[in-house]
């Protein structure tokens, strides 16, 4: 076992590594691409909207980083591929990746017009469920066991990062969701079972790659401030022990140190960034 000292600045230098960073365009995907590159690294912006990855790529190159974009379907194993044959051609290996894409709950606009309450478990469509479940978890199957490939060949080397939620480790609190005088809407099932979902793959996967220096692990945000309305963010803010939701910034440090040999003996592991969400 070697004993070599690096000094902490060092630990966090991503200099010469290439990320791929799948829901680039998101509203933490995009964060995260901004960090992974100010730390050093070569960033693939990974999404099924070109123009949006193409527009976080441009944006990242226009302020002297290294990225690339790759319109991809992490549902169709051929297009995955295609992104990584891409990623190699670019940048000639691959180091890390950060598994951000997912579907957000959504709900049908036309909901109550068809006397259906929105996220309703009693009535939530199969084809929505069918569809998360191919995004959320077999999209994140699908890329993983396409990029960790590269990892294996380089040396057996490389940090993979999957984004979990506070809802894949709790059930959400549907009365967060109530507003007074509006009919009743739900977070949907499909969220918190996708999310438990990443952390059972982040361990499975943790554990599969022992004896490499492949390390996986989790990274659960809480809730991120995104315009919400004022009353969700009172009802959401009066949940966490810091009493107010997530900036969207507040995410990077997290992102970084798992990324980064700052992390060097840690897999398997979840790294919760909540305010105390899941405290009390």
């Amino acid at each position: 076992m070697q004993n070599s000292r690096m000094r902490i600045q060092d630990k966090f230098d991503l200099s010469g590594k290439v990320a791929v960073v799948t829901g680039g365009p998101g509203l933490l995907g995009k964060e995260f691409c901004r960090t992974l590159t100010e730390a050093g690294a070569s960033v693939v912006v990974v999404d099924i909207n070109a123009p949006a990855a193409r527009a976080v790529a441009d944006e990242l190159l226009g302020q002297g980083f290294q990225a690339i974009s790759v319109p991809t379907d992490i549902t169709q194993p051929g297009s995955v591929q295609e992104m990584v044959d891409a990623t190699l051609k670019s940048f000639g290996r691959l180091d890390i990746l950060v598994n951000s894409a997912a579907l957000d709950p959504k709900f049908d606009p036309d909901a109550f017009s068809k006397g259906i309450t929105p996220g309703k478990f009693e009535e939530y469509p199969l084809e929505q469920w069918n569809q998360a479940l191919n995004v959320n978890l077999t999209g994140m199957f699908l890329v993983t066991q396409a990029c960790v490939k590269p990892m294996l060949e380089q040396g057996k080397k490389g940090s993979i990062i999957n984004i979990c939620s506070t809802y894949g480790l709790n059930g959400p609190d549907q009365r967060i969701y109530r507003k007074e005088g509006r009919p009743a809407t739900f977070k949907p099932v499909y969220y918190t079972v996708t999310k438990a979902g990443v952390l059972g793959f982040t361990r499975y996967l943790a554990a599969y790659y022992m004896e490499t220096e492949i390390r996986v692990n989790a990274l659960t945000p809480g809730g991120v401030f995104n315009n919400h309305d004022e009353t969700f963010v009172r009802n959401y803010s009066a949940k966490t022990i810091l009493g107010r939701m997530a900036r969207k910034d507040e995410m990077n440090g997290a992102l970084l140190f798992l990324a980064s040999d700052a992390s060097s003996y840690m897999t398997g592991n979840n790294v919760v960034v909540d305010g105390g969400w899941t405290a009390w």
